[in-house]
């Protein structure tokens, strides 16, 4: 082609060479894959839904336009399941490369509403009649903790939880408990019974002797003040320990 014929080439808009834009093309794919994991989730309902398109249902708020599913999965590989990876302490969050603030405020909110609707569930209702509700609640709560908890569920005098507060804070193999406090708390609270929670970070729920004898402390201040104690759980990763069921109540 003669120089010519290059410049009258180039004077015809209508034969200009096509040209992509790289970044357009990506959005659009993001556009549709992003549709295509909440069709499948709308159609199938959350128990047909991987963890890993859940996880990215979760971060398309958090990020609108990038692609999230490698770091769906670099959460899933770090934290080992949804539910690890939206109890995860900021702090941990943040040391994965890709999650910022407002991935974390995203899973902050899933978290919270999880525990909302599973303590809705338990609240003012007889939970001796909803036991496995309240197991629910108490997983959710307190399953994927990085420190030890001590809980009181305190109840009236038809078993329904009137309160559940967190009485300590420990370490990650240890929480301090002081019988008096709990039996003090239930008569401040007018309960009738209580039952007794905590977590090993561990994620082995068997209870140790400190965890025996602790026990049987409050149950025999309990008793003498008239008040009942249902069971103290023990919530691990694993599963969940009972001293009732376990006959050590």
């Amino acid at each position: 082609m003669t120089l010519h014929q290059a410049h009258m080439m180039d004077a015809l808009p209508g034969l200009q060479p096509h040209r992509i834009s790289i970044s357009h093309s990506r959005e659009a794919e993001q556009h549709g894959h992003r549709k295509r994991v909440r069709d499948r989730f709308l159609k199938a309902g959350v128990d047909a839904t991987p963890e890993s398109e859940l996880l990215e249902l979760v971060l398309f708020r958090a990020i609108p336009r990038r692609e999230v599913r490698s770091l769906a999965r670099r959460l899933l590989a770090t934290f080992g399941d949804f539910n690890g990876v939206i109890a995860a302490s900021p702090n941990r969050l943040s040391a994965v490369q890709g999650v910022g603030t407002s991935v974390i405020q995203e899973l902050k909110v899933v978290e919270a509403a999880a525990q909302t609707m599973a303590r809705t569930k338990v609240m003012h209702r007889d939970v001796l009649s909803s036991w496995d509700a309240l197991l629910q609640y108490c997983c959710a709560k307190m399953a994927n903790m990085e420190r030890e908890q001590f809980r009181v569920l305190f109840l009236d005098r038809r078993n329904r939880l009137i309160a559940d507060e967190a009485l300590q804070t420990g370490t990650v193999d240890h929480v301090p408990v002081y019988p008096r406090e709990v039996i003090k708390r239930a008569l401040e609270l007018n309960a009738s019974a209580l039952i007794l929670v905590h977590n090993h970070p561990s994620g082995d729920s068997t209870p140790s002797r400190d965890d025996i004898s602790m026990t049987r402390q409050i149950r025999q201040g309990a008793e003498t003040l008239g008040l009942v104690l249902h069971d103290h759980l023990i919530i691990g990763s694993s599963g969940t320990y009972s001293f009732r069921s376990n006959e050590l109540l």
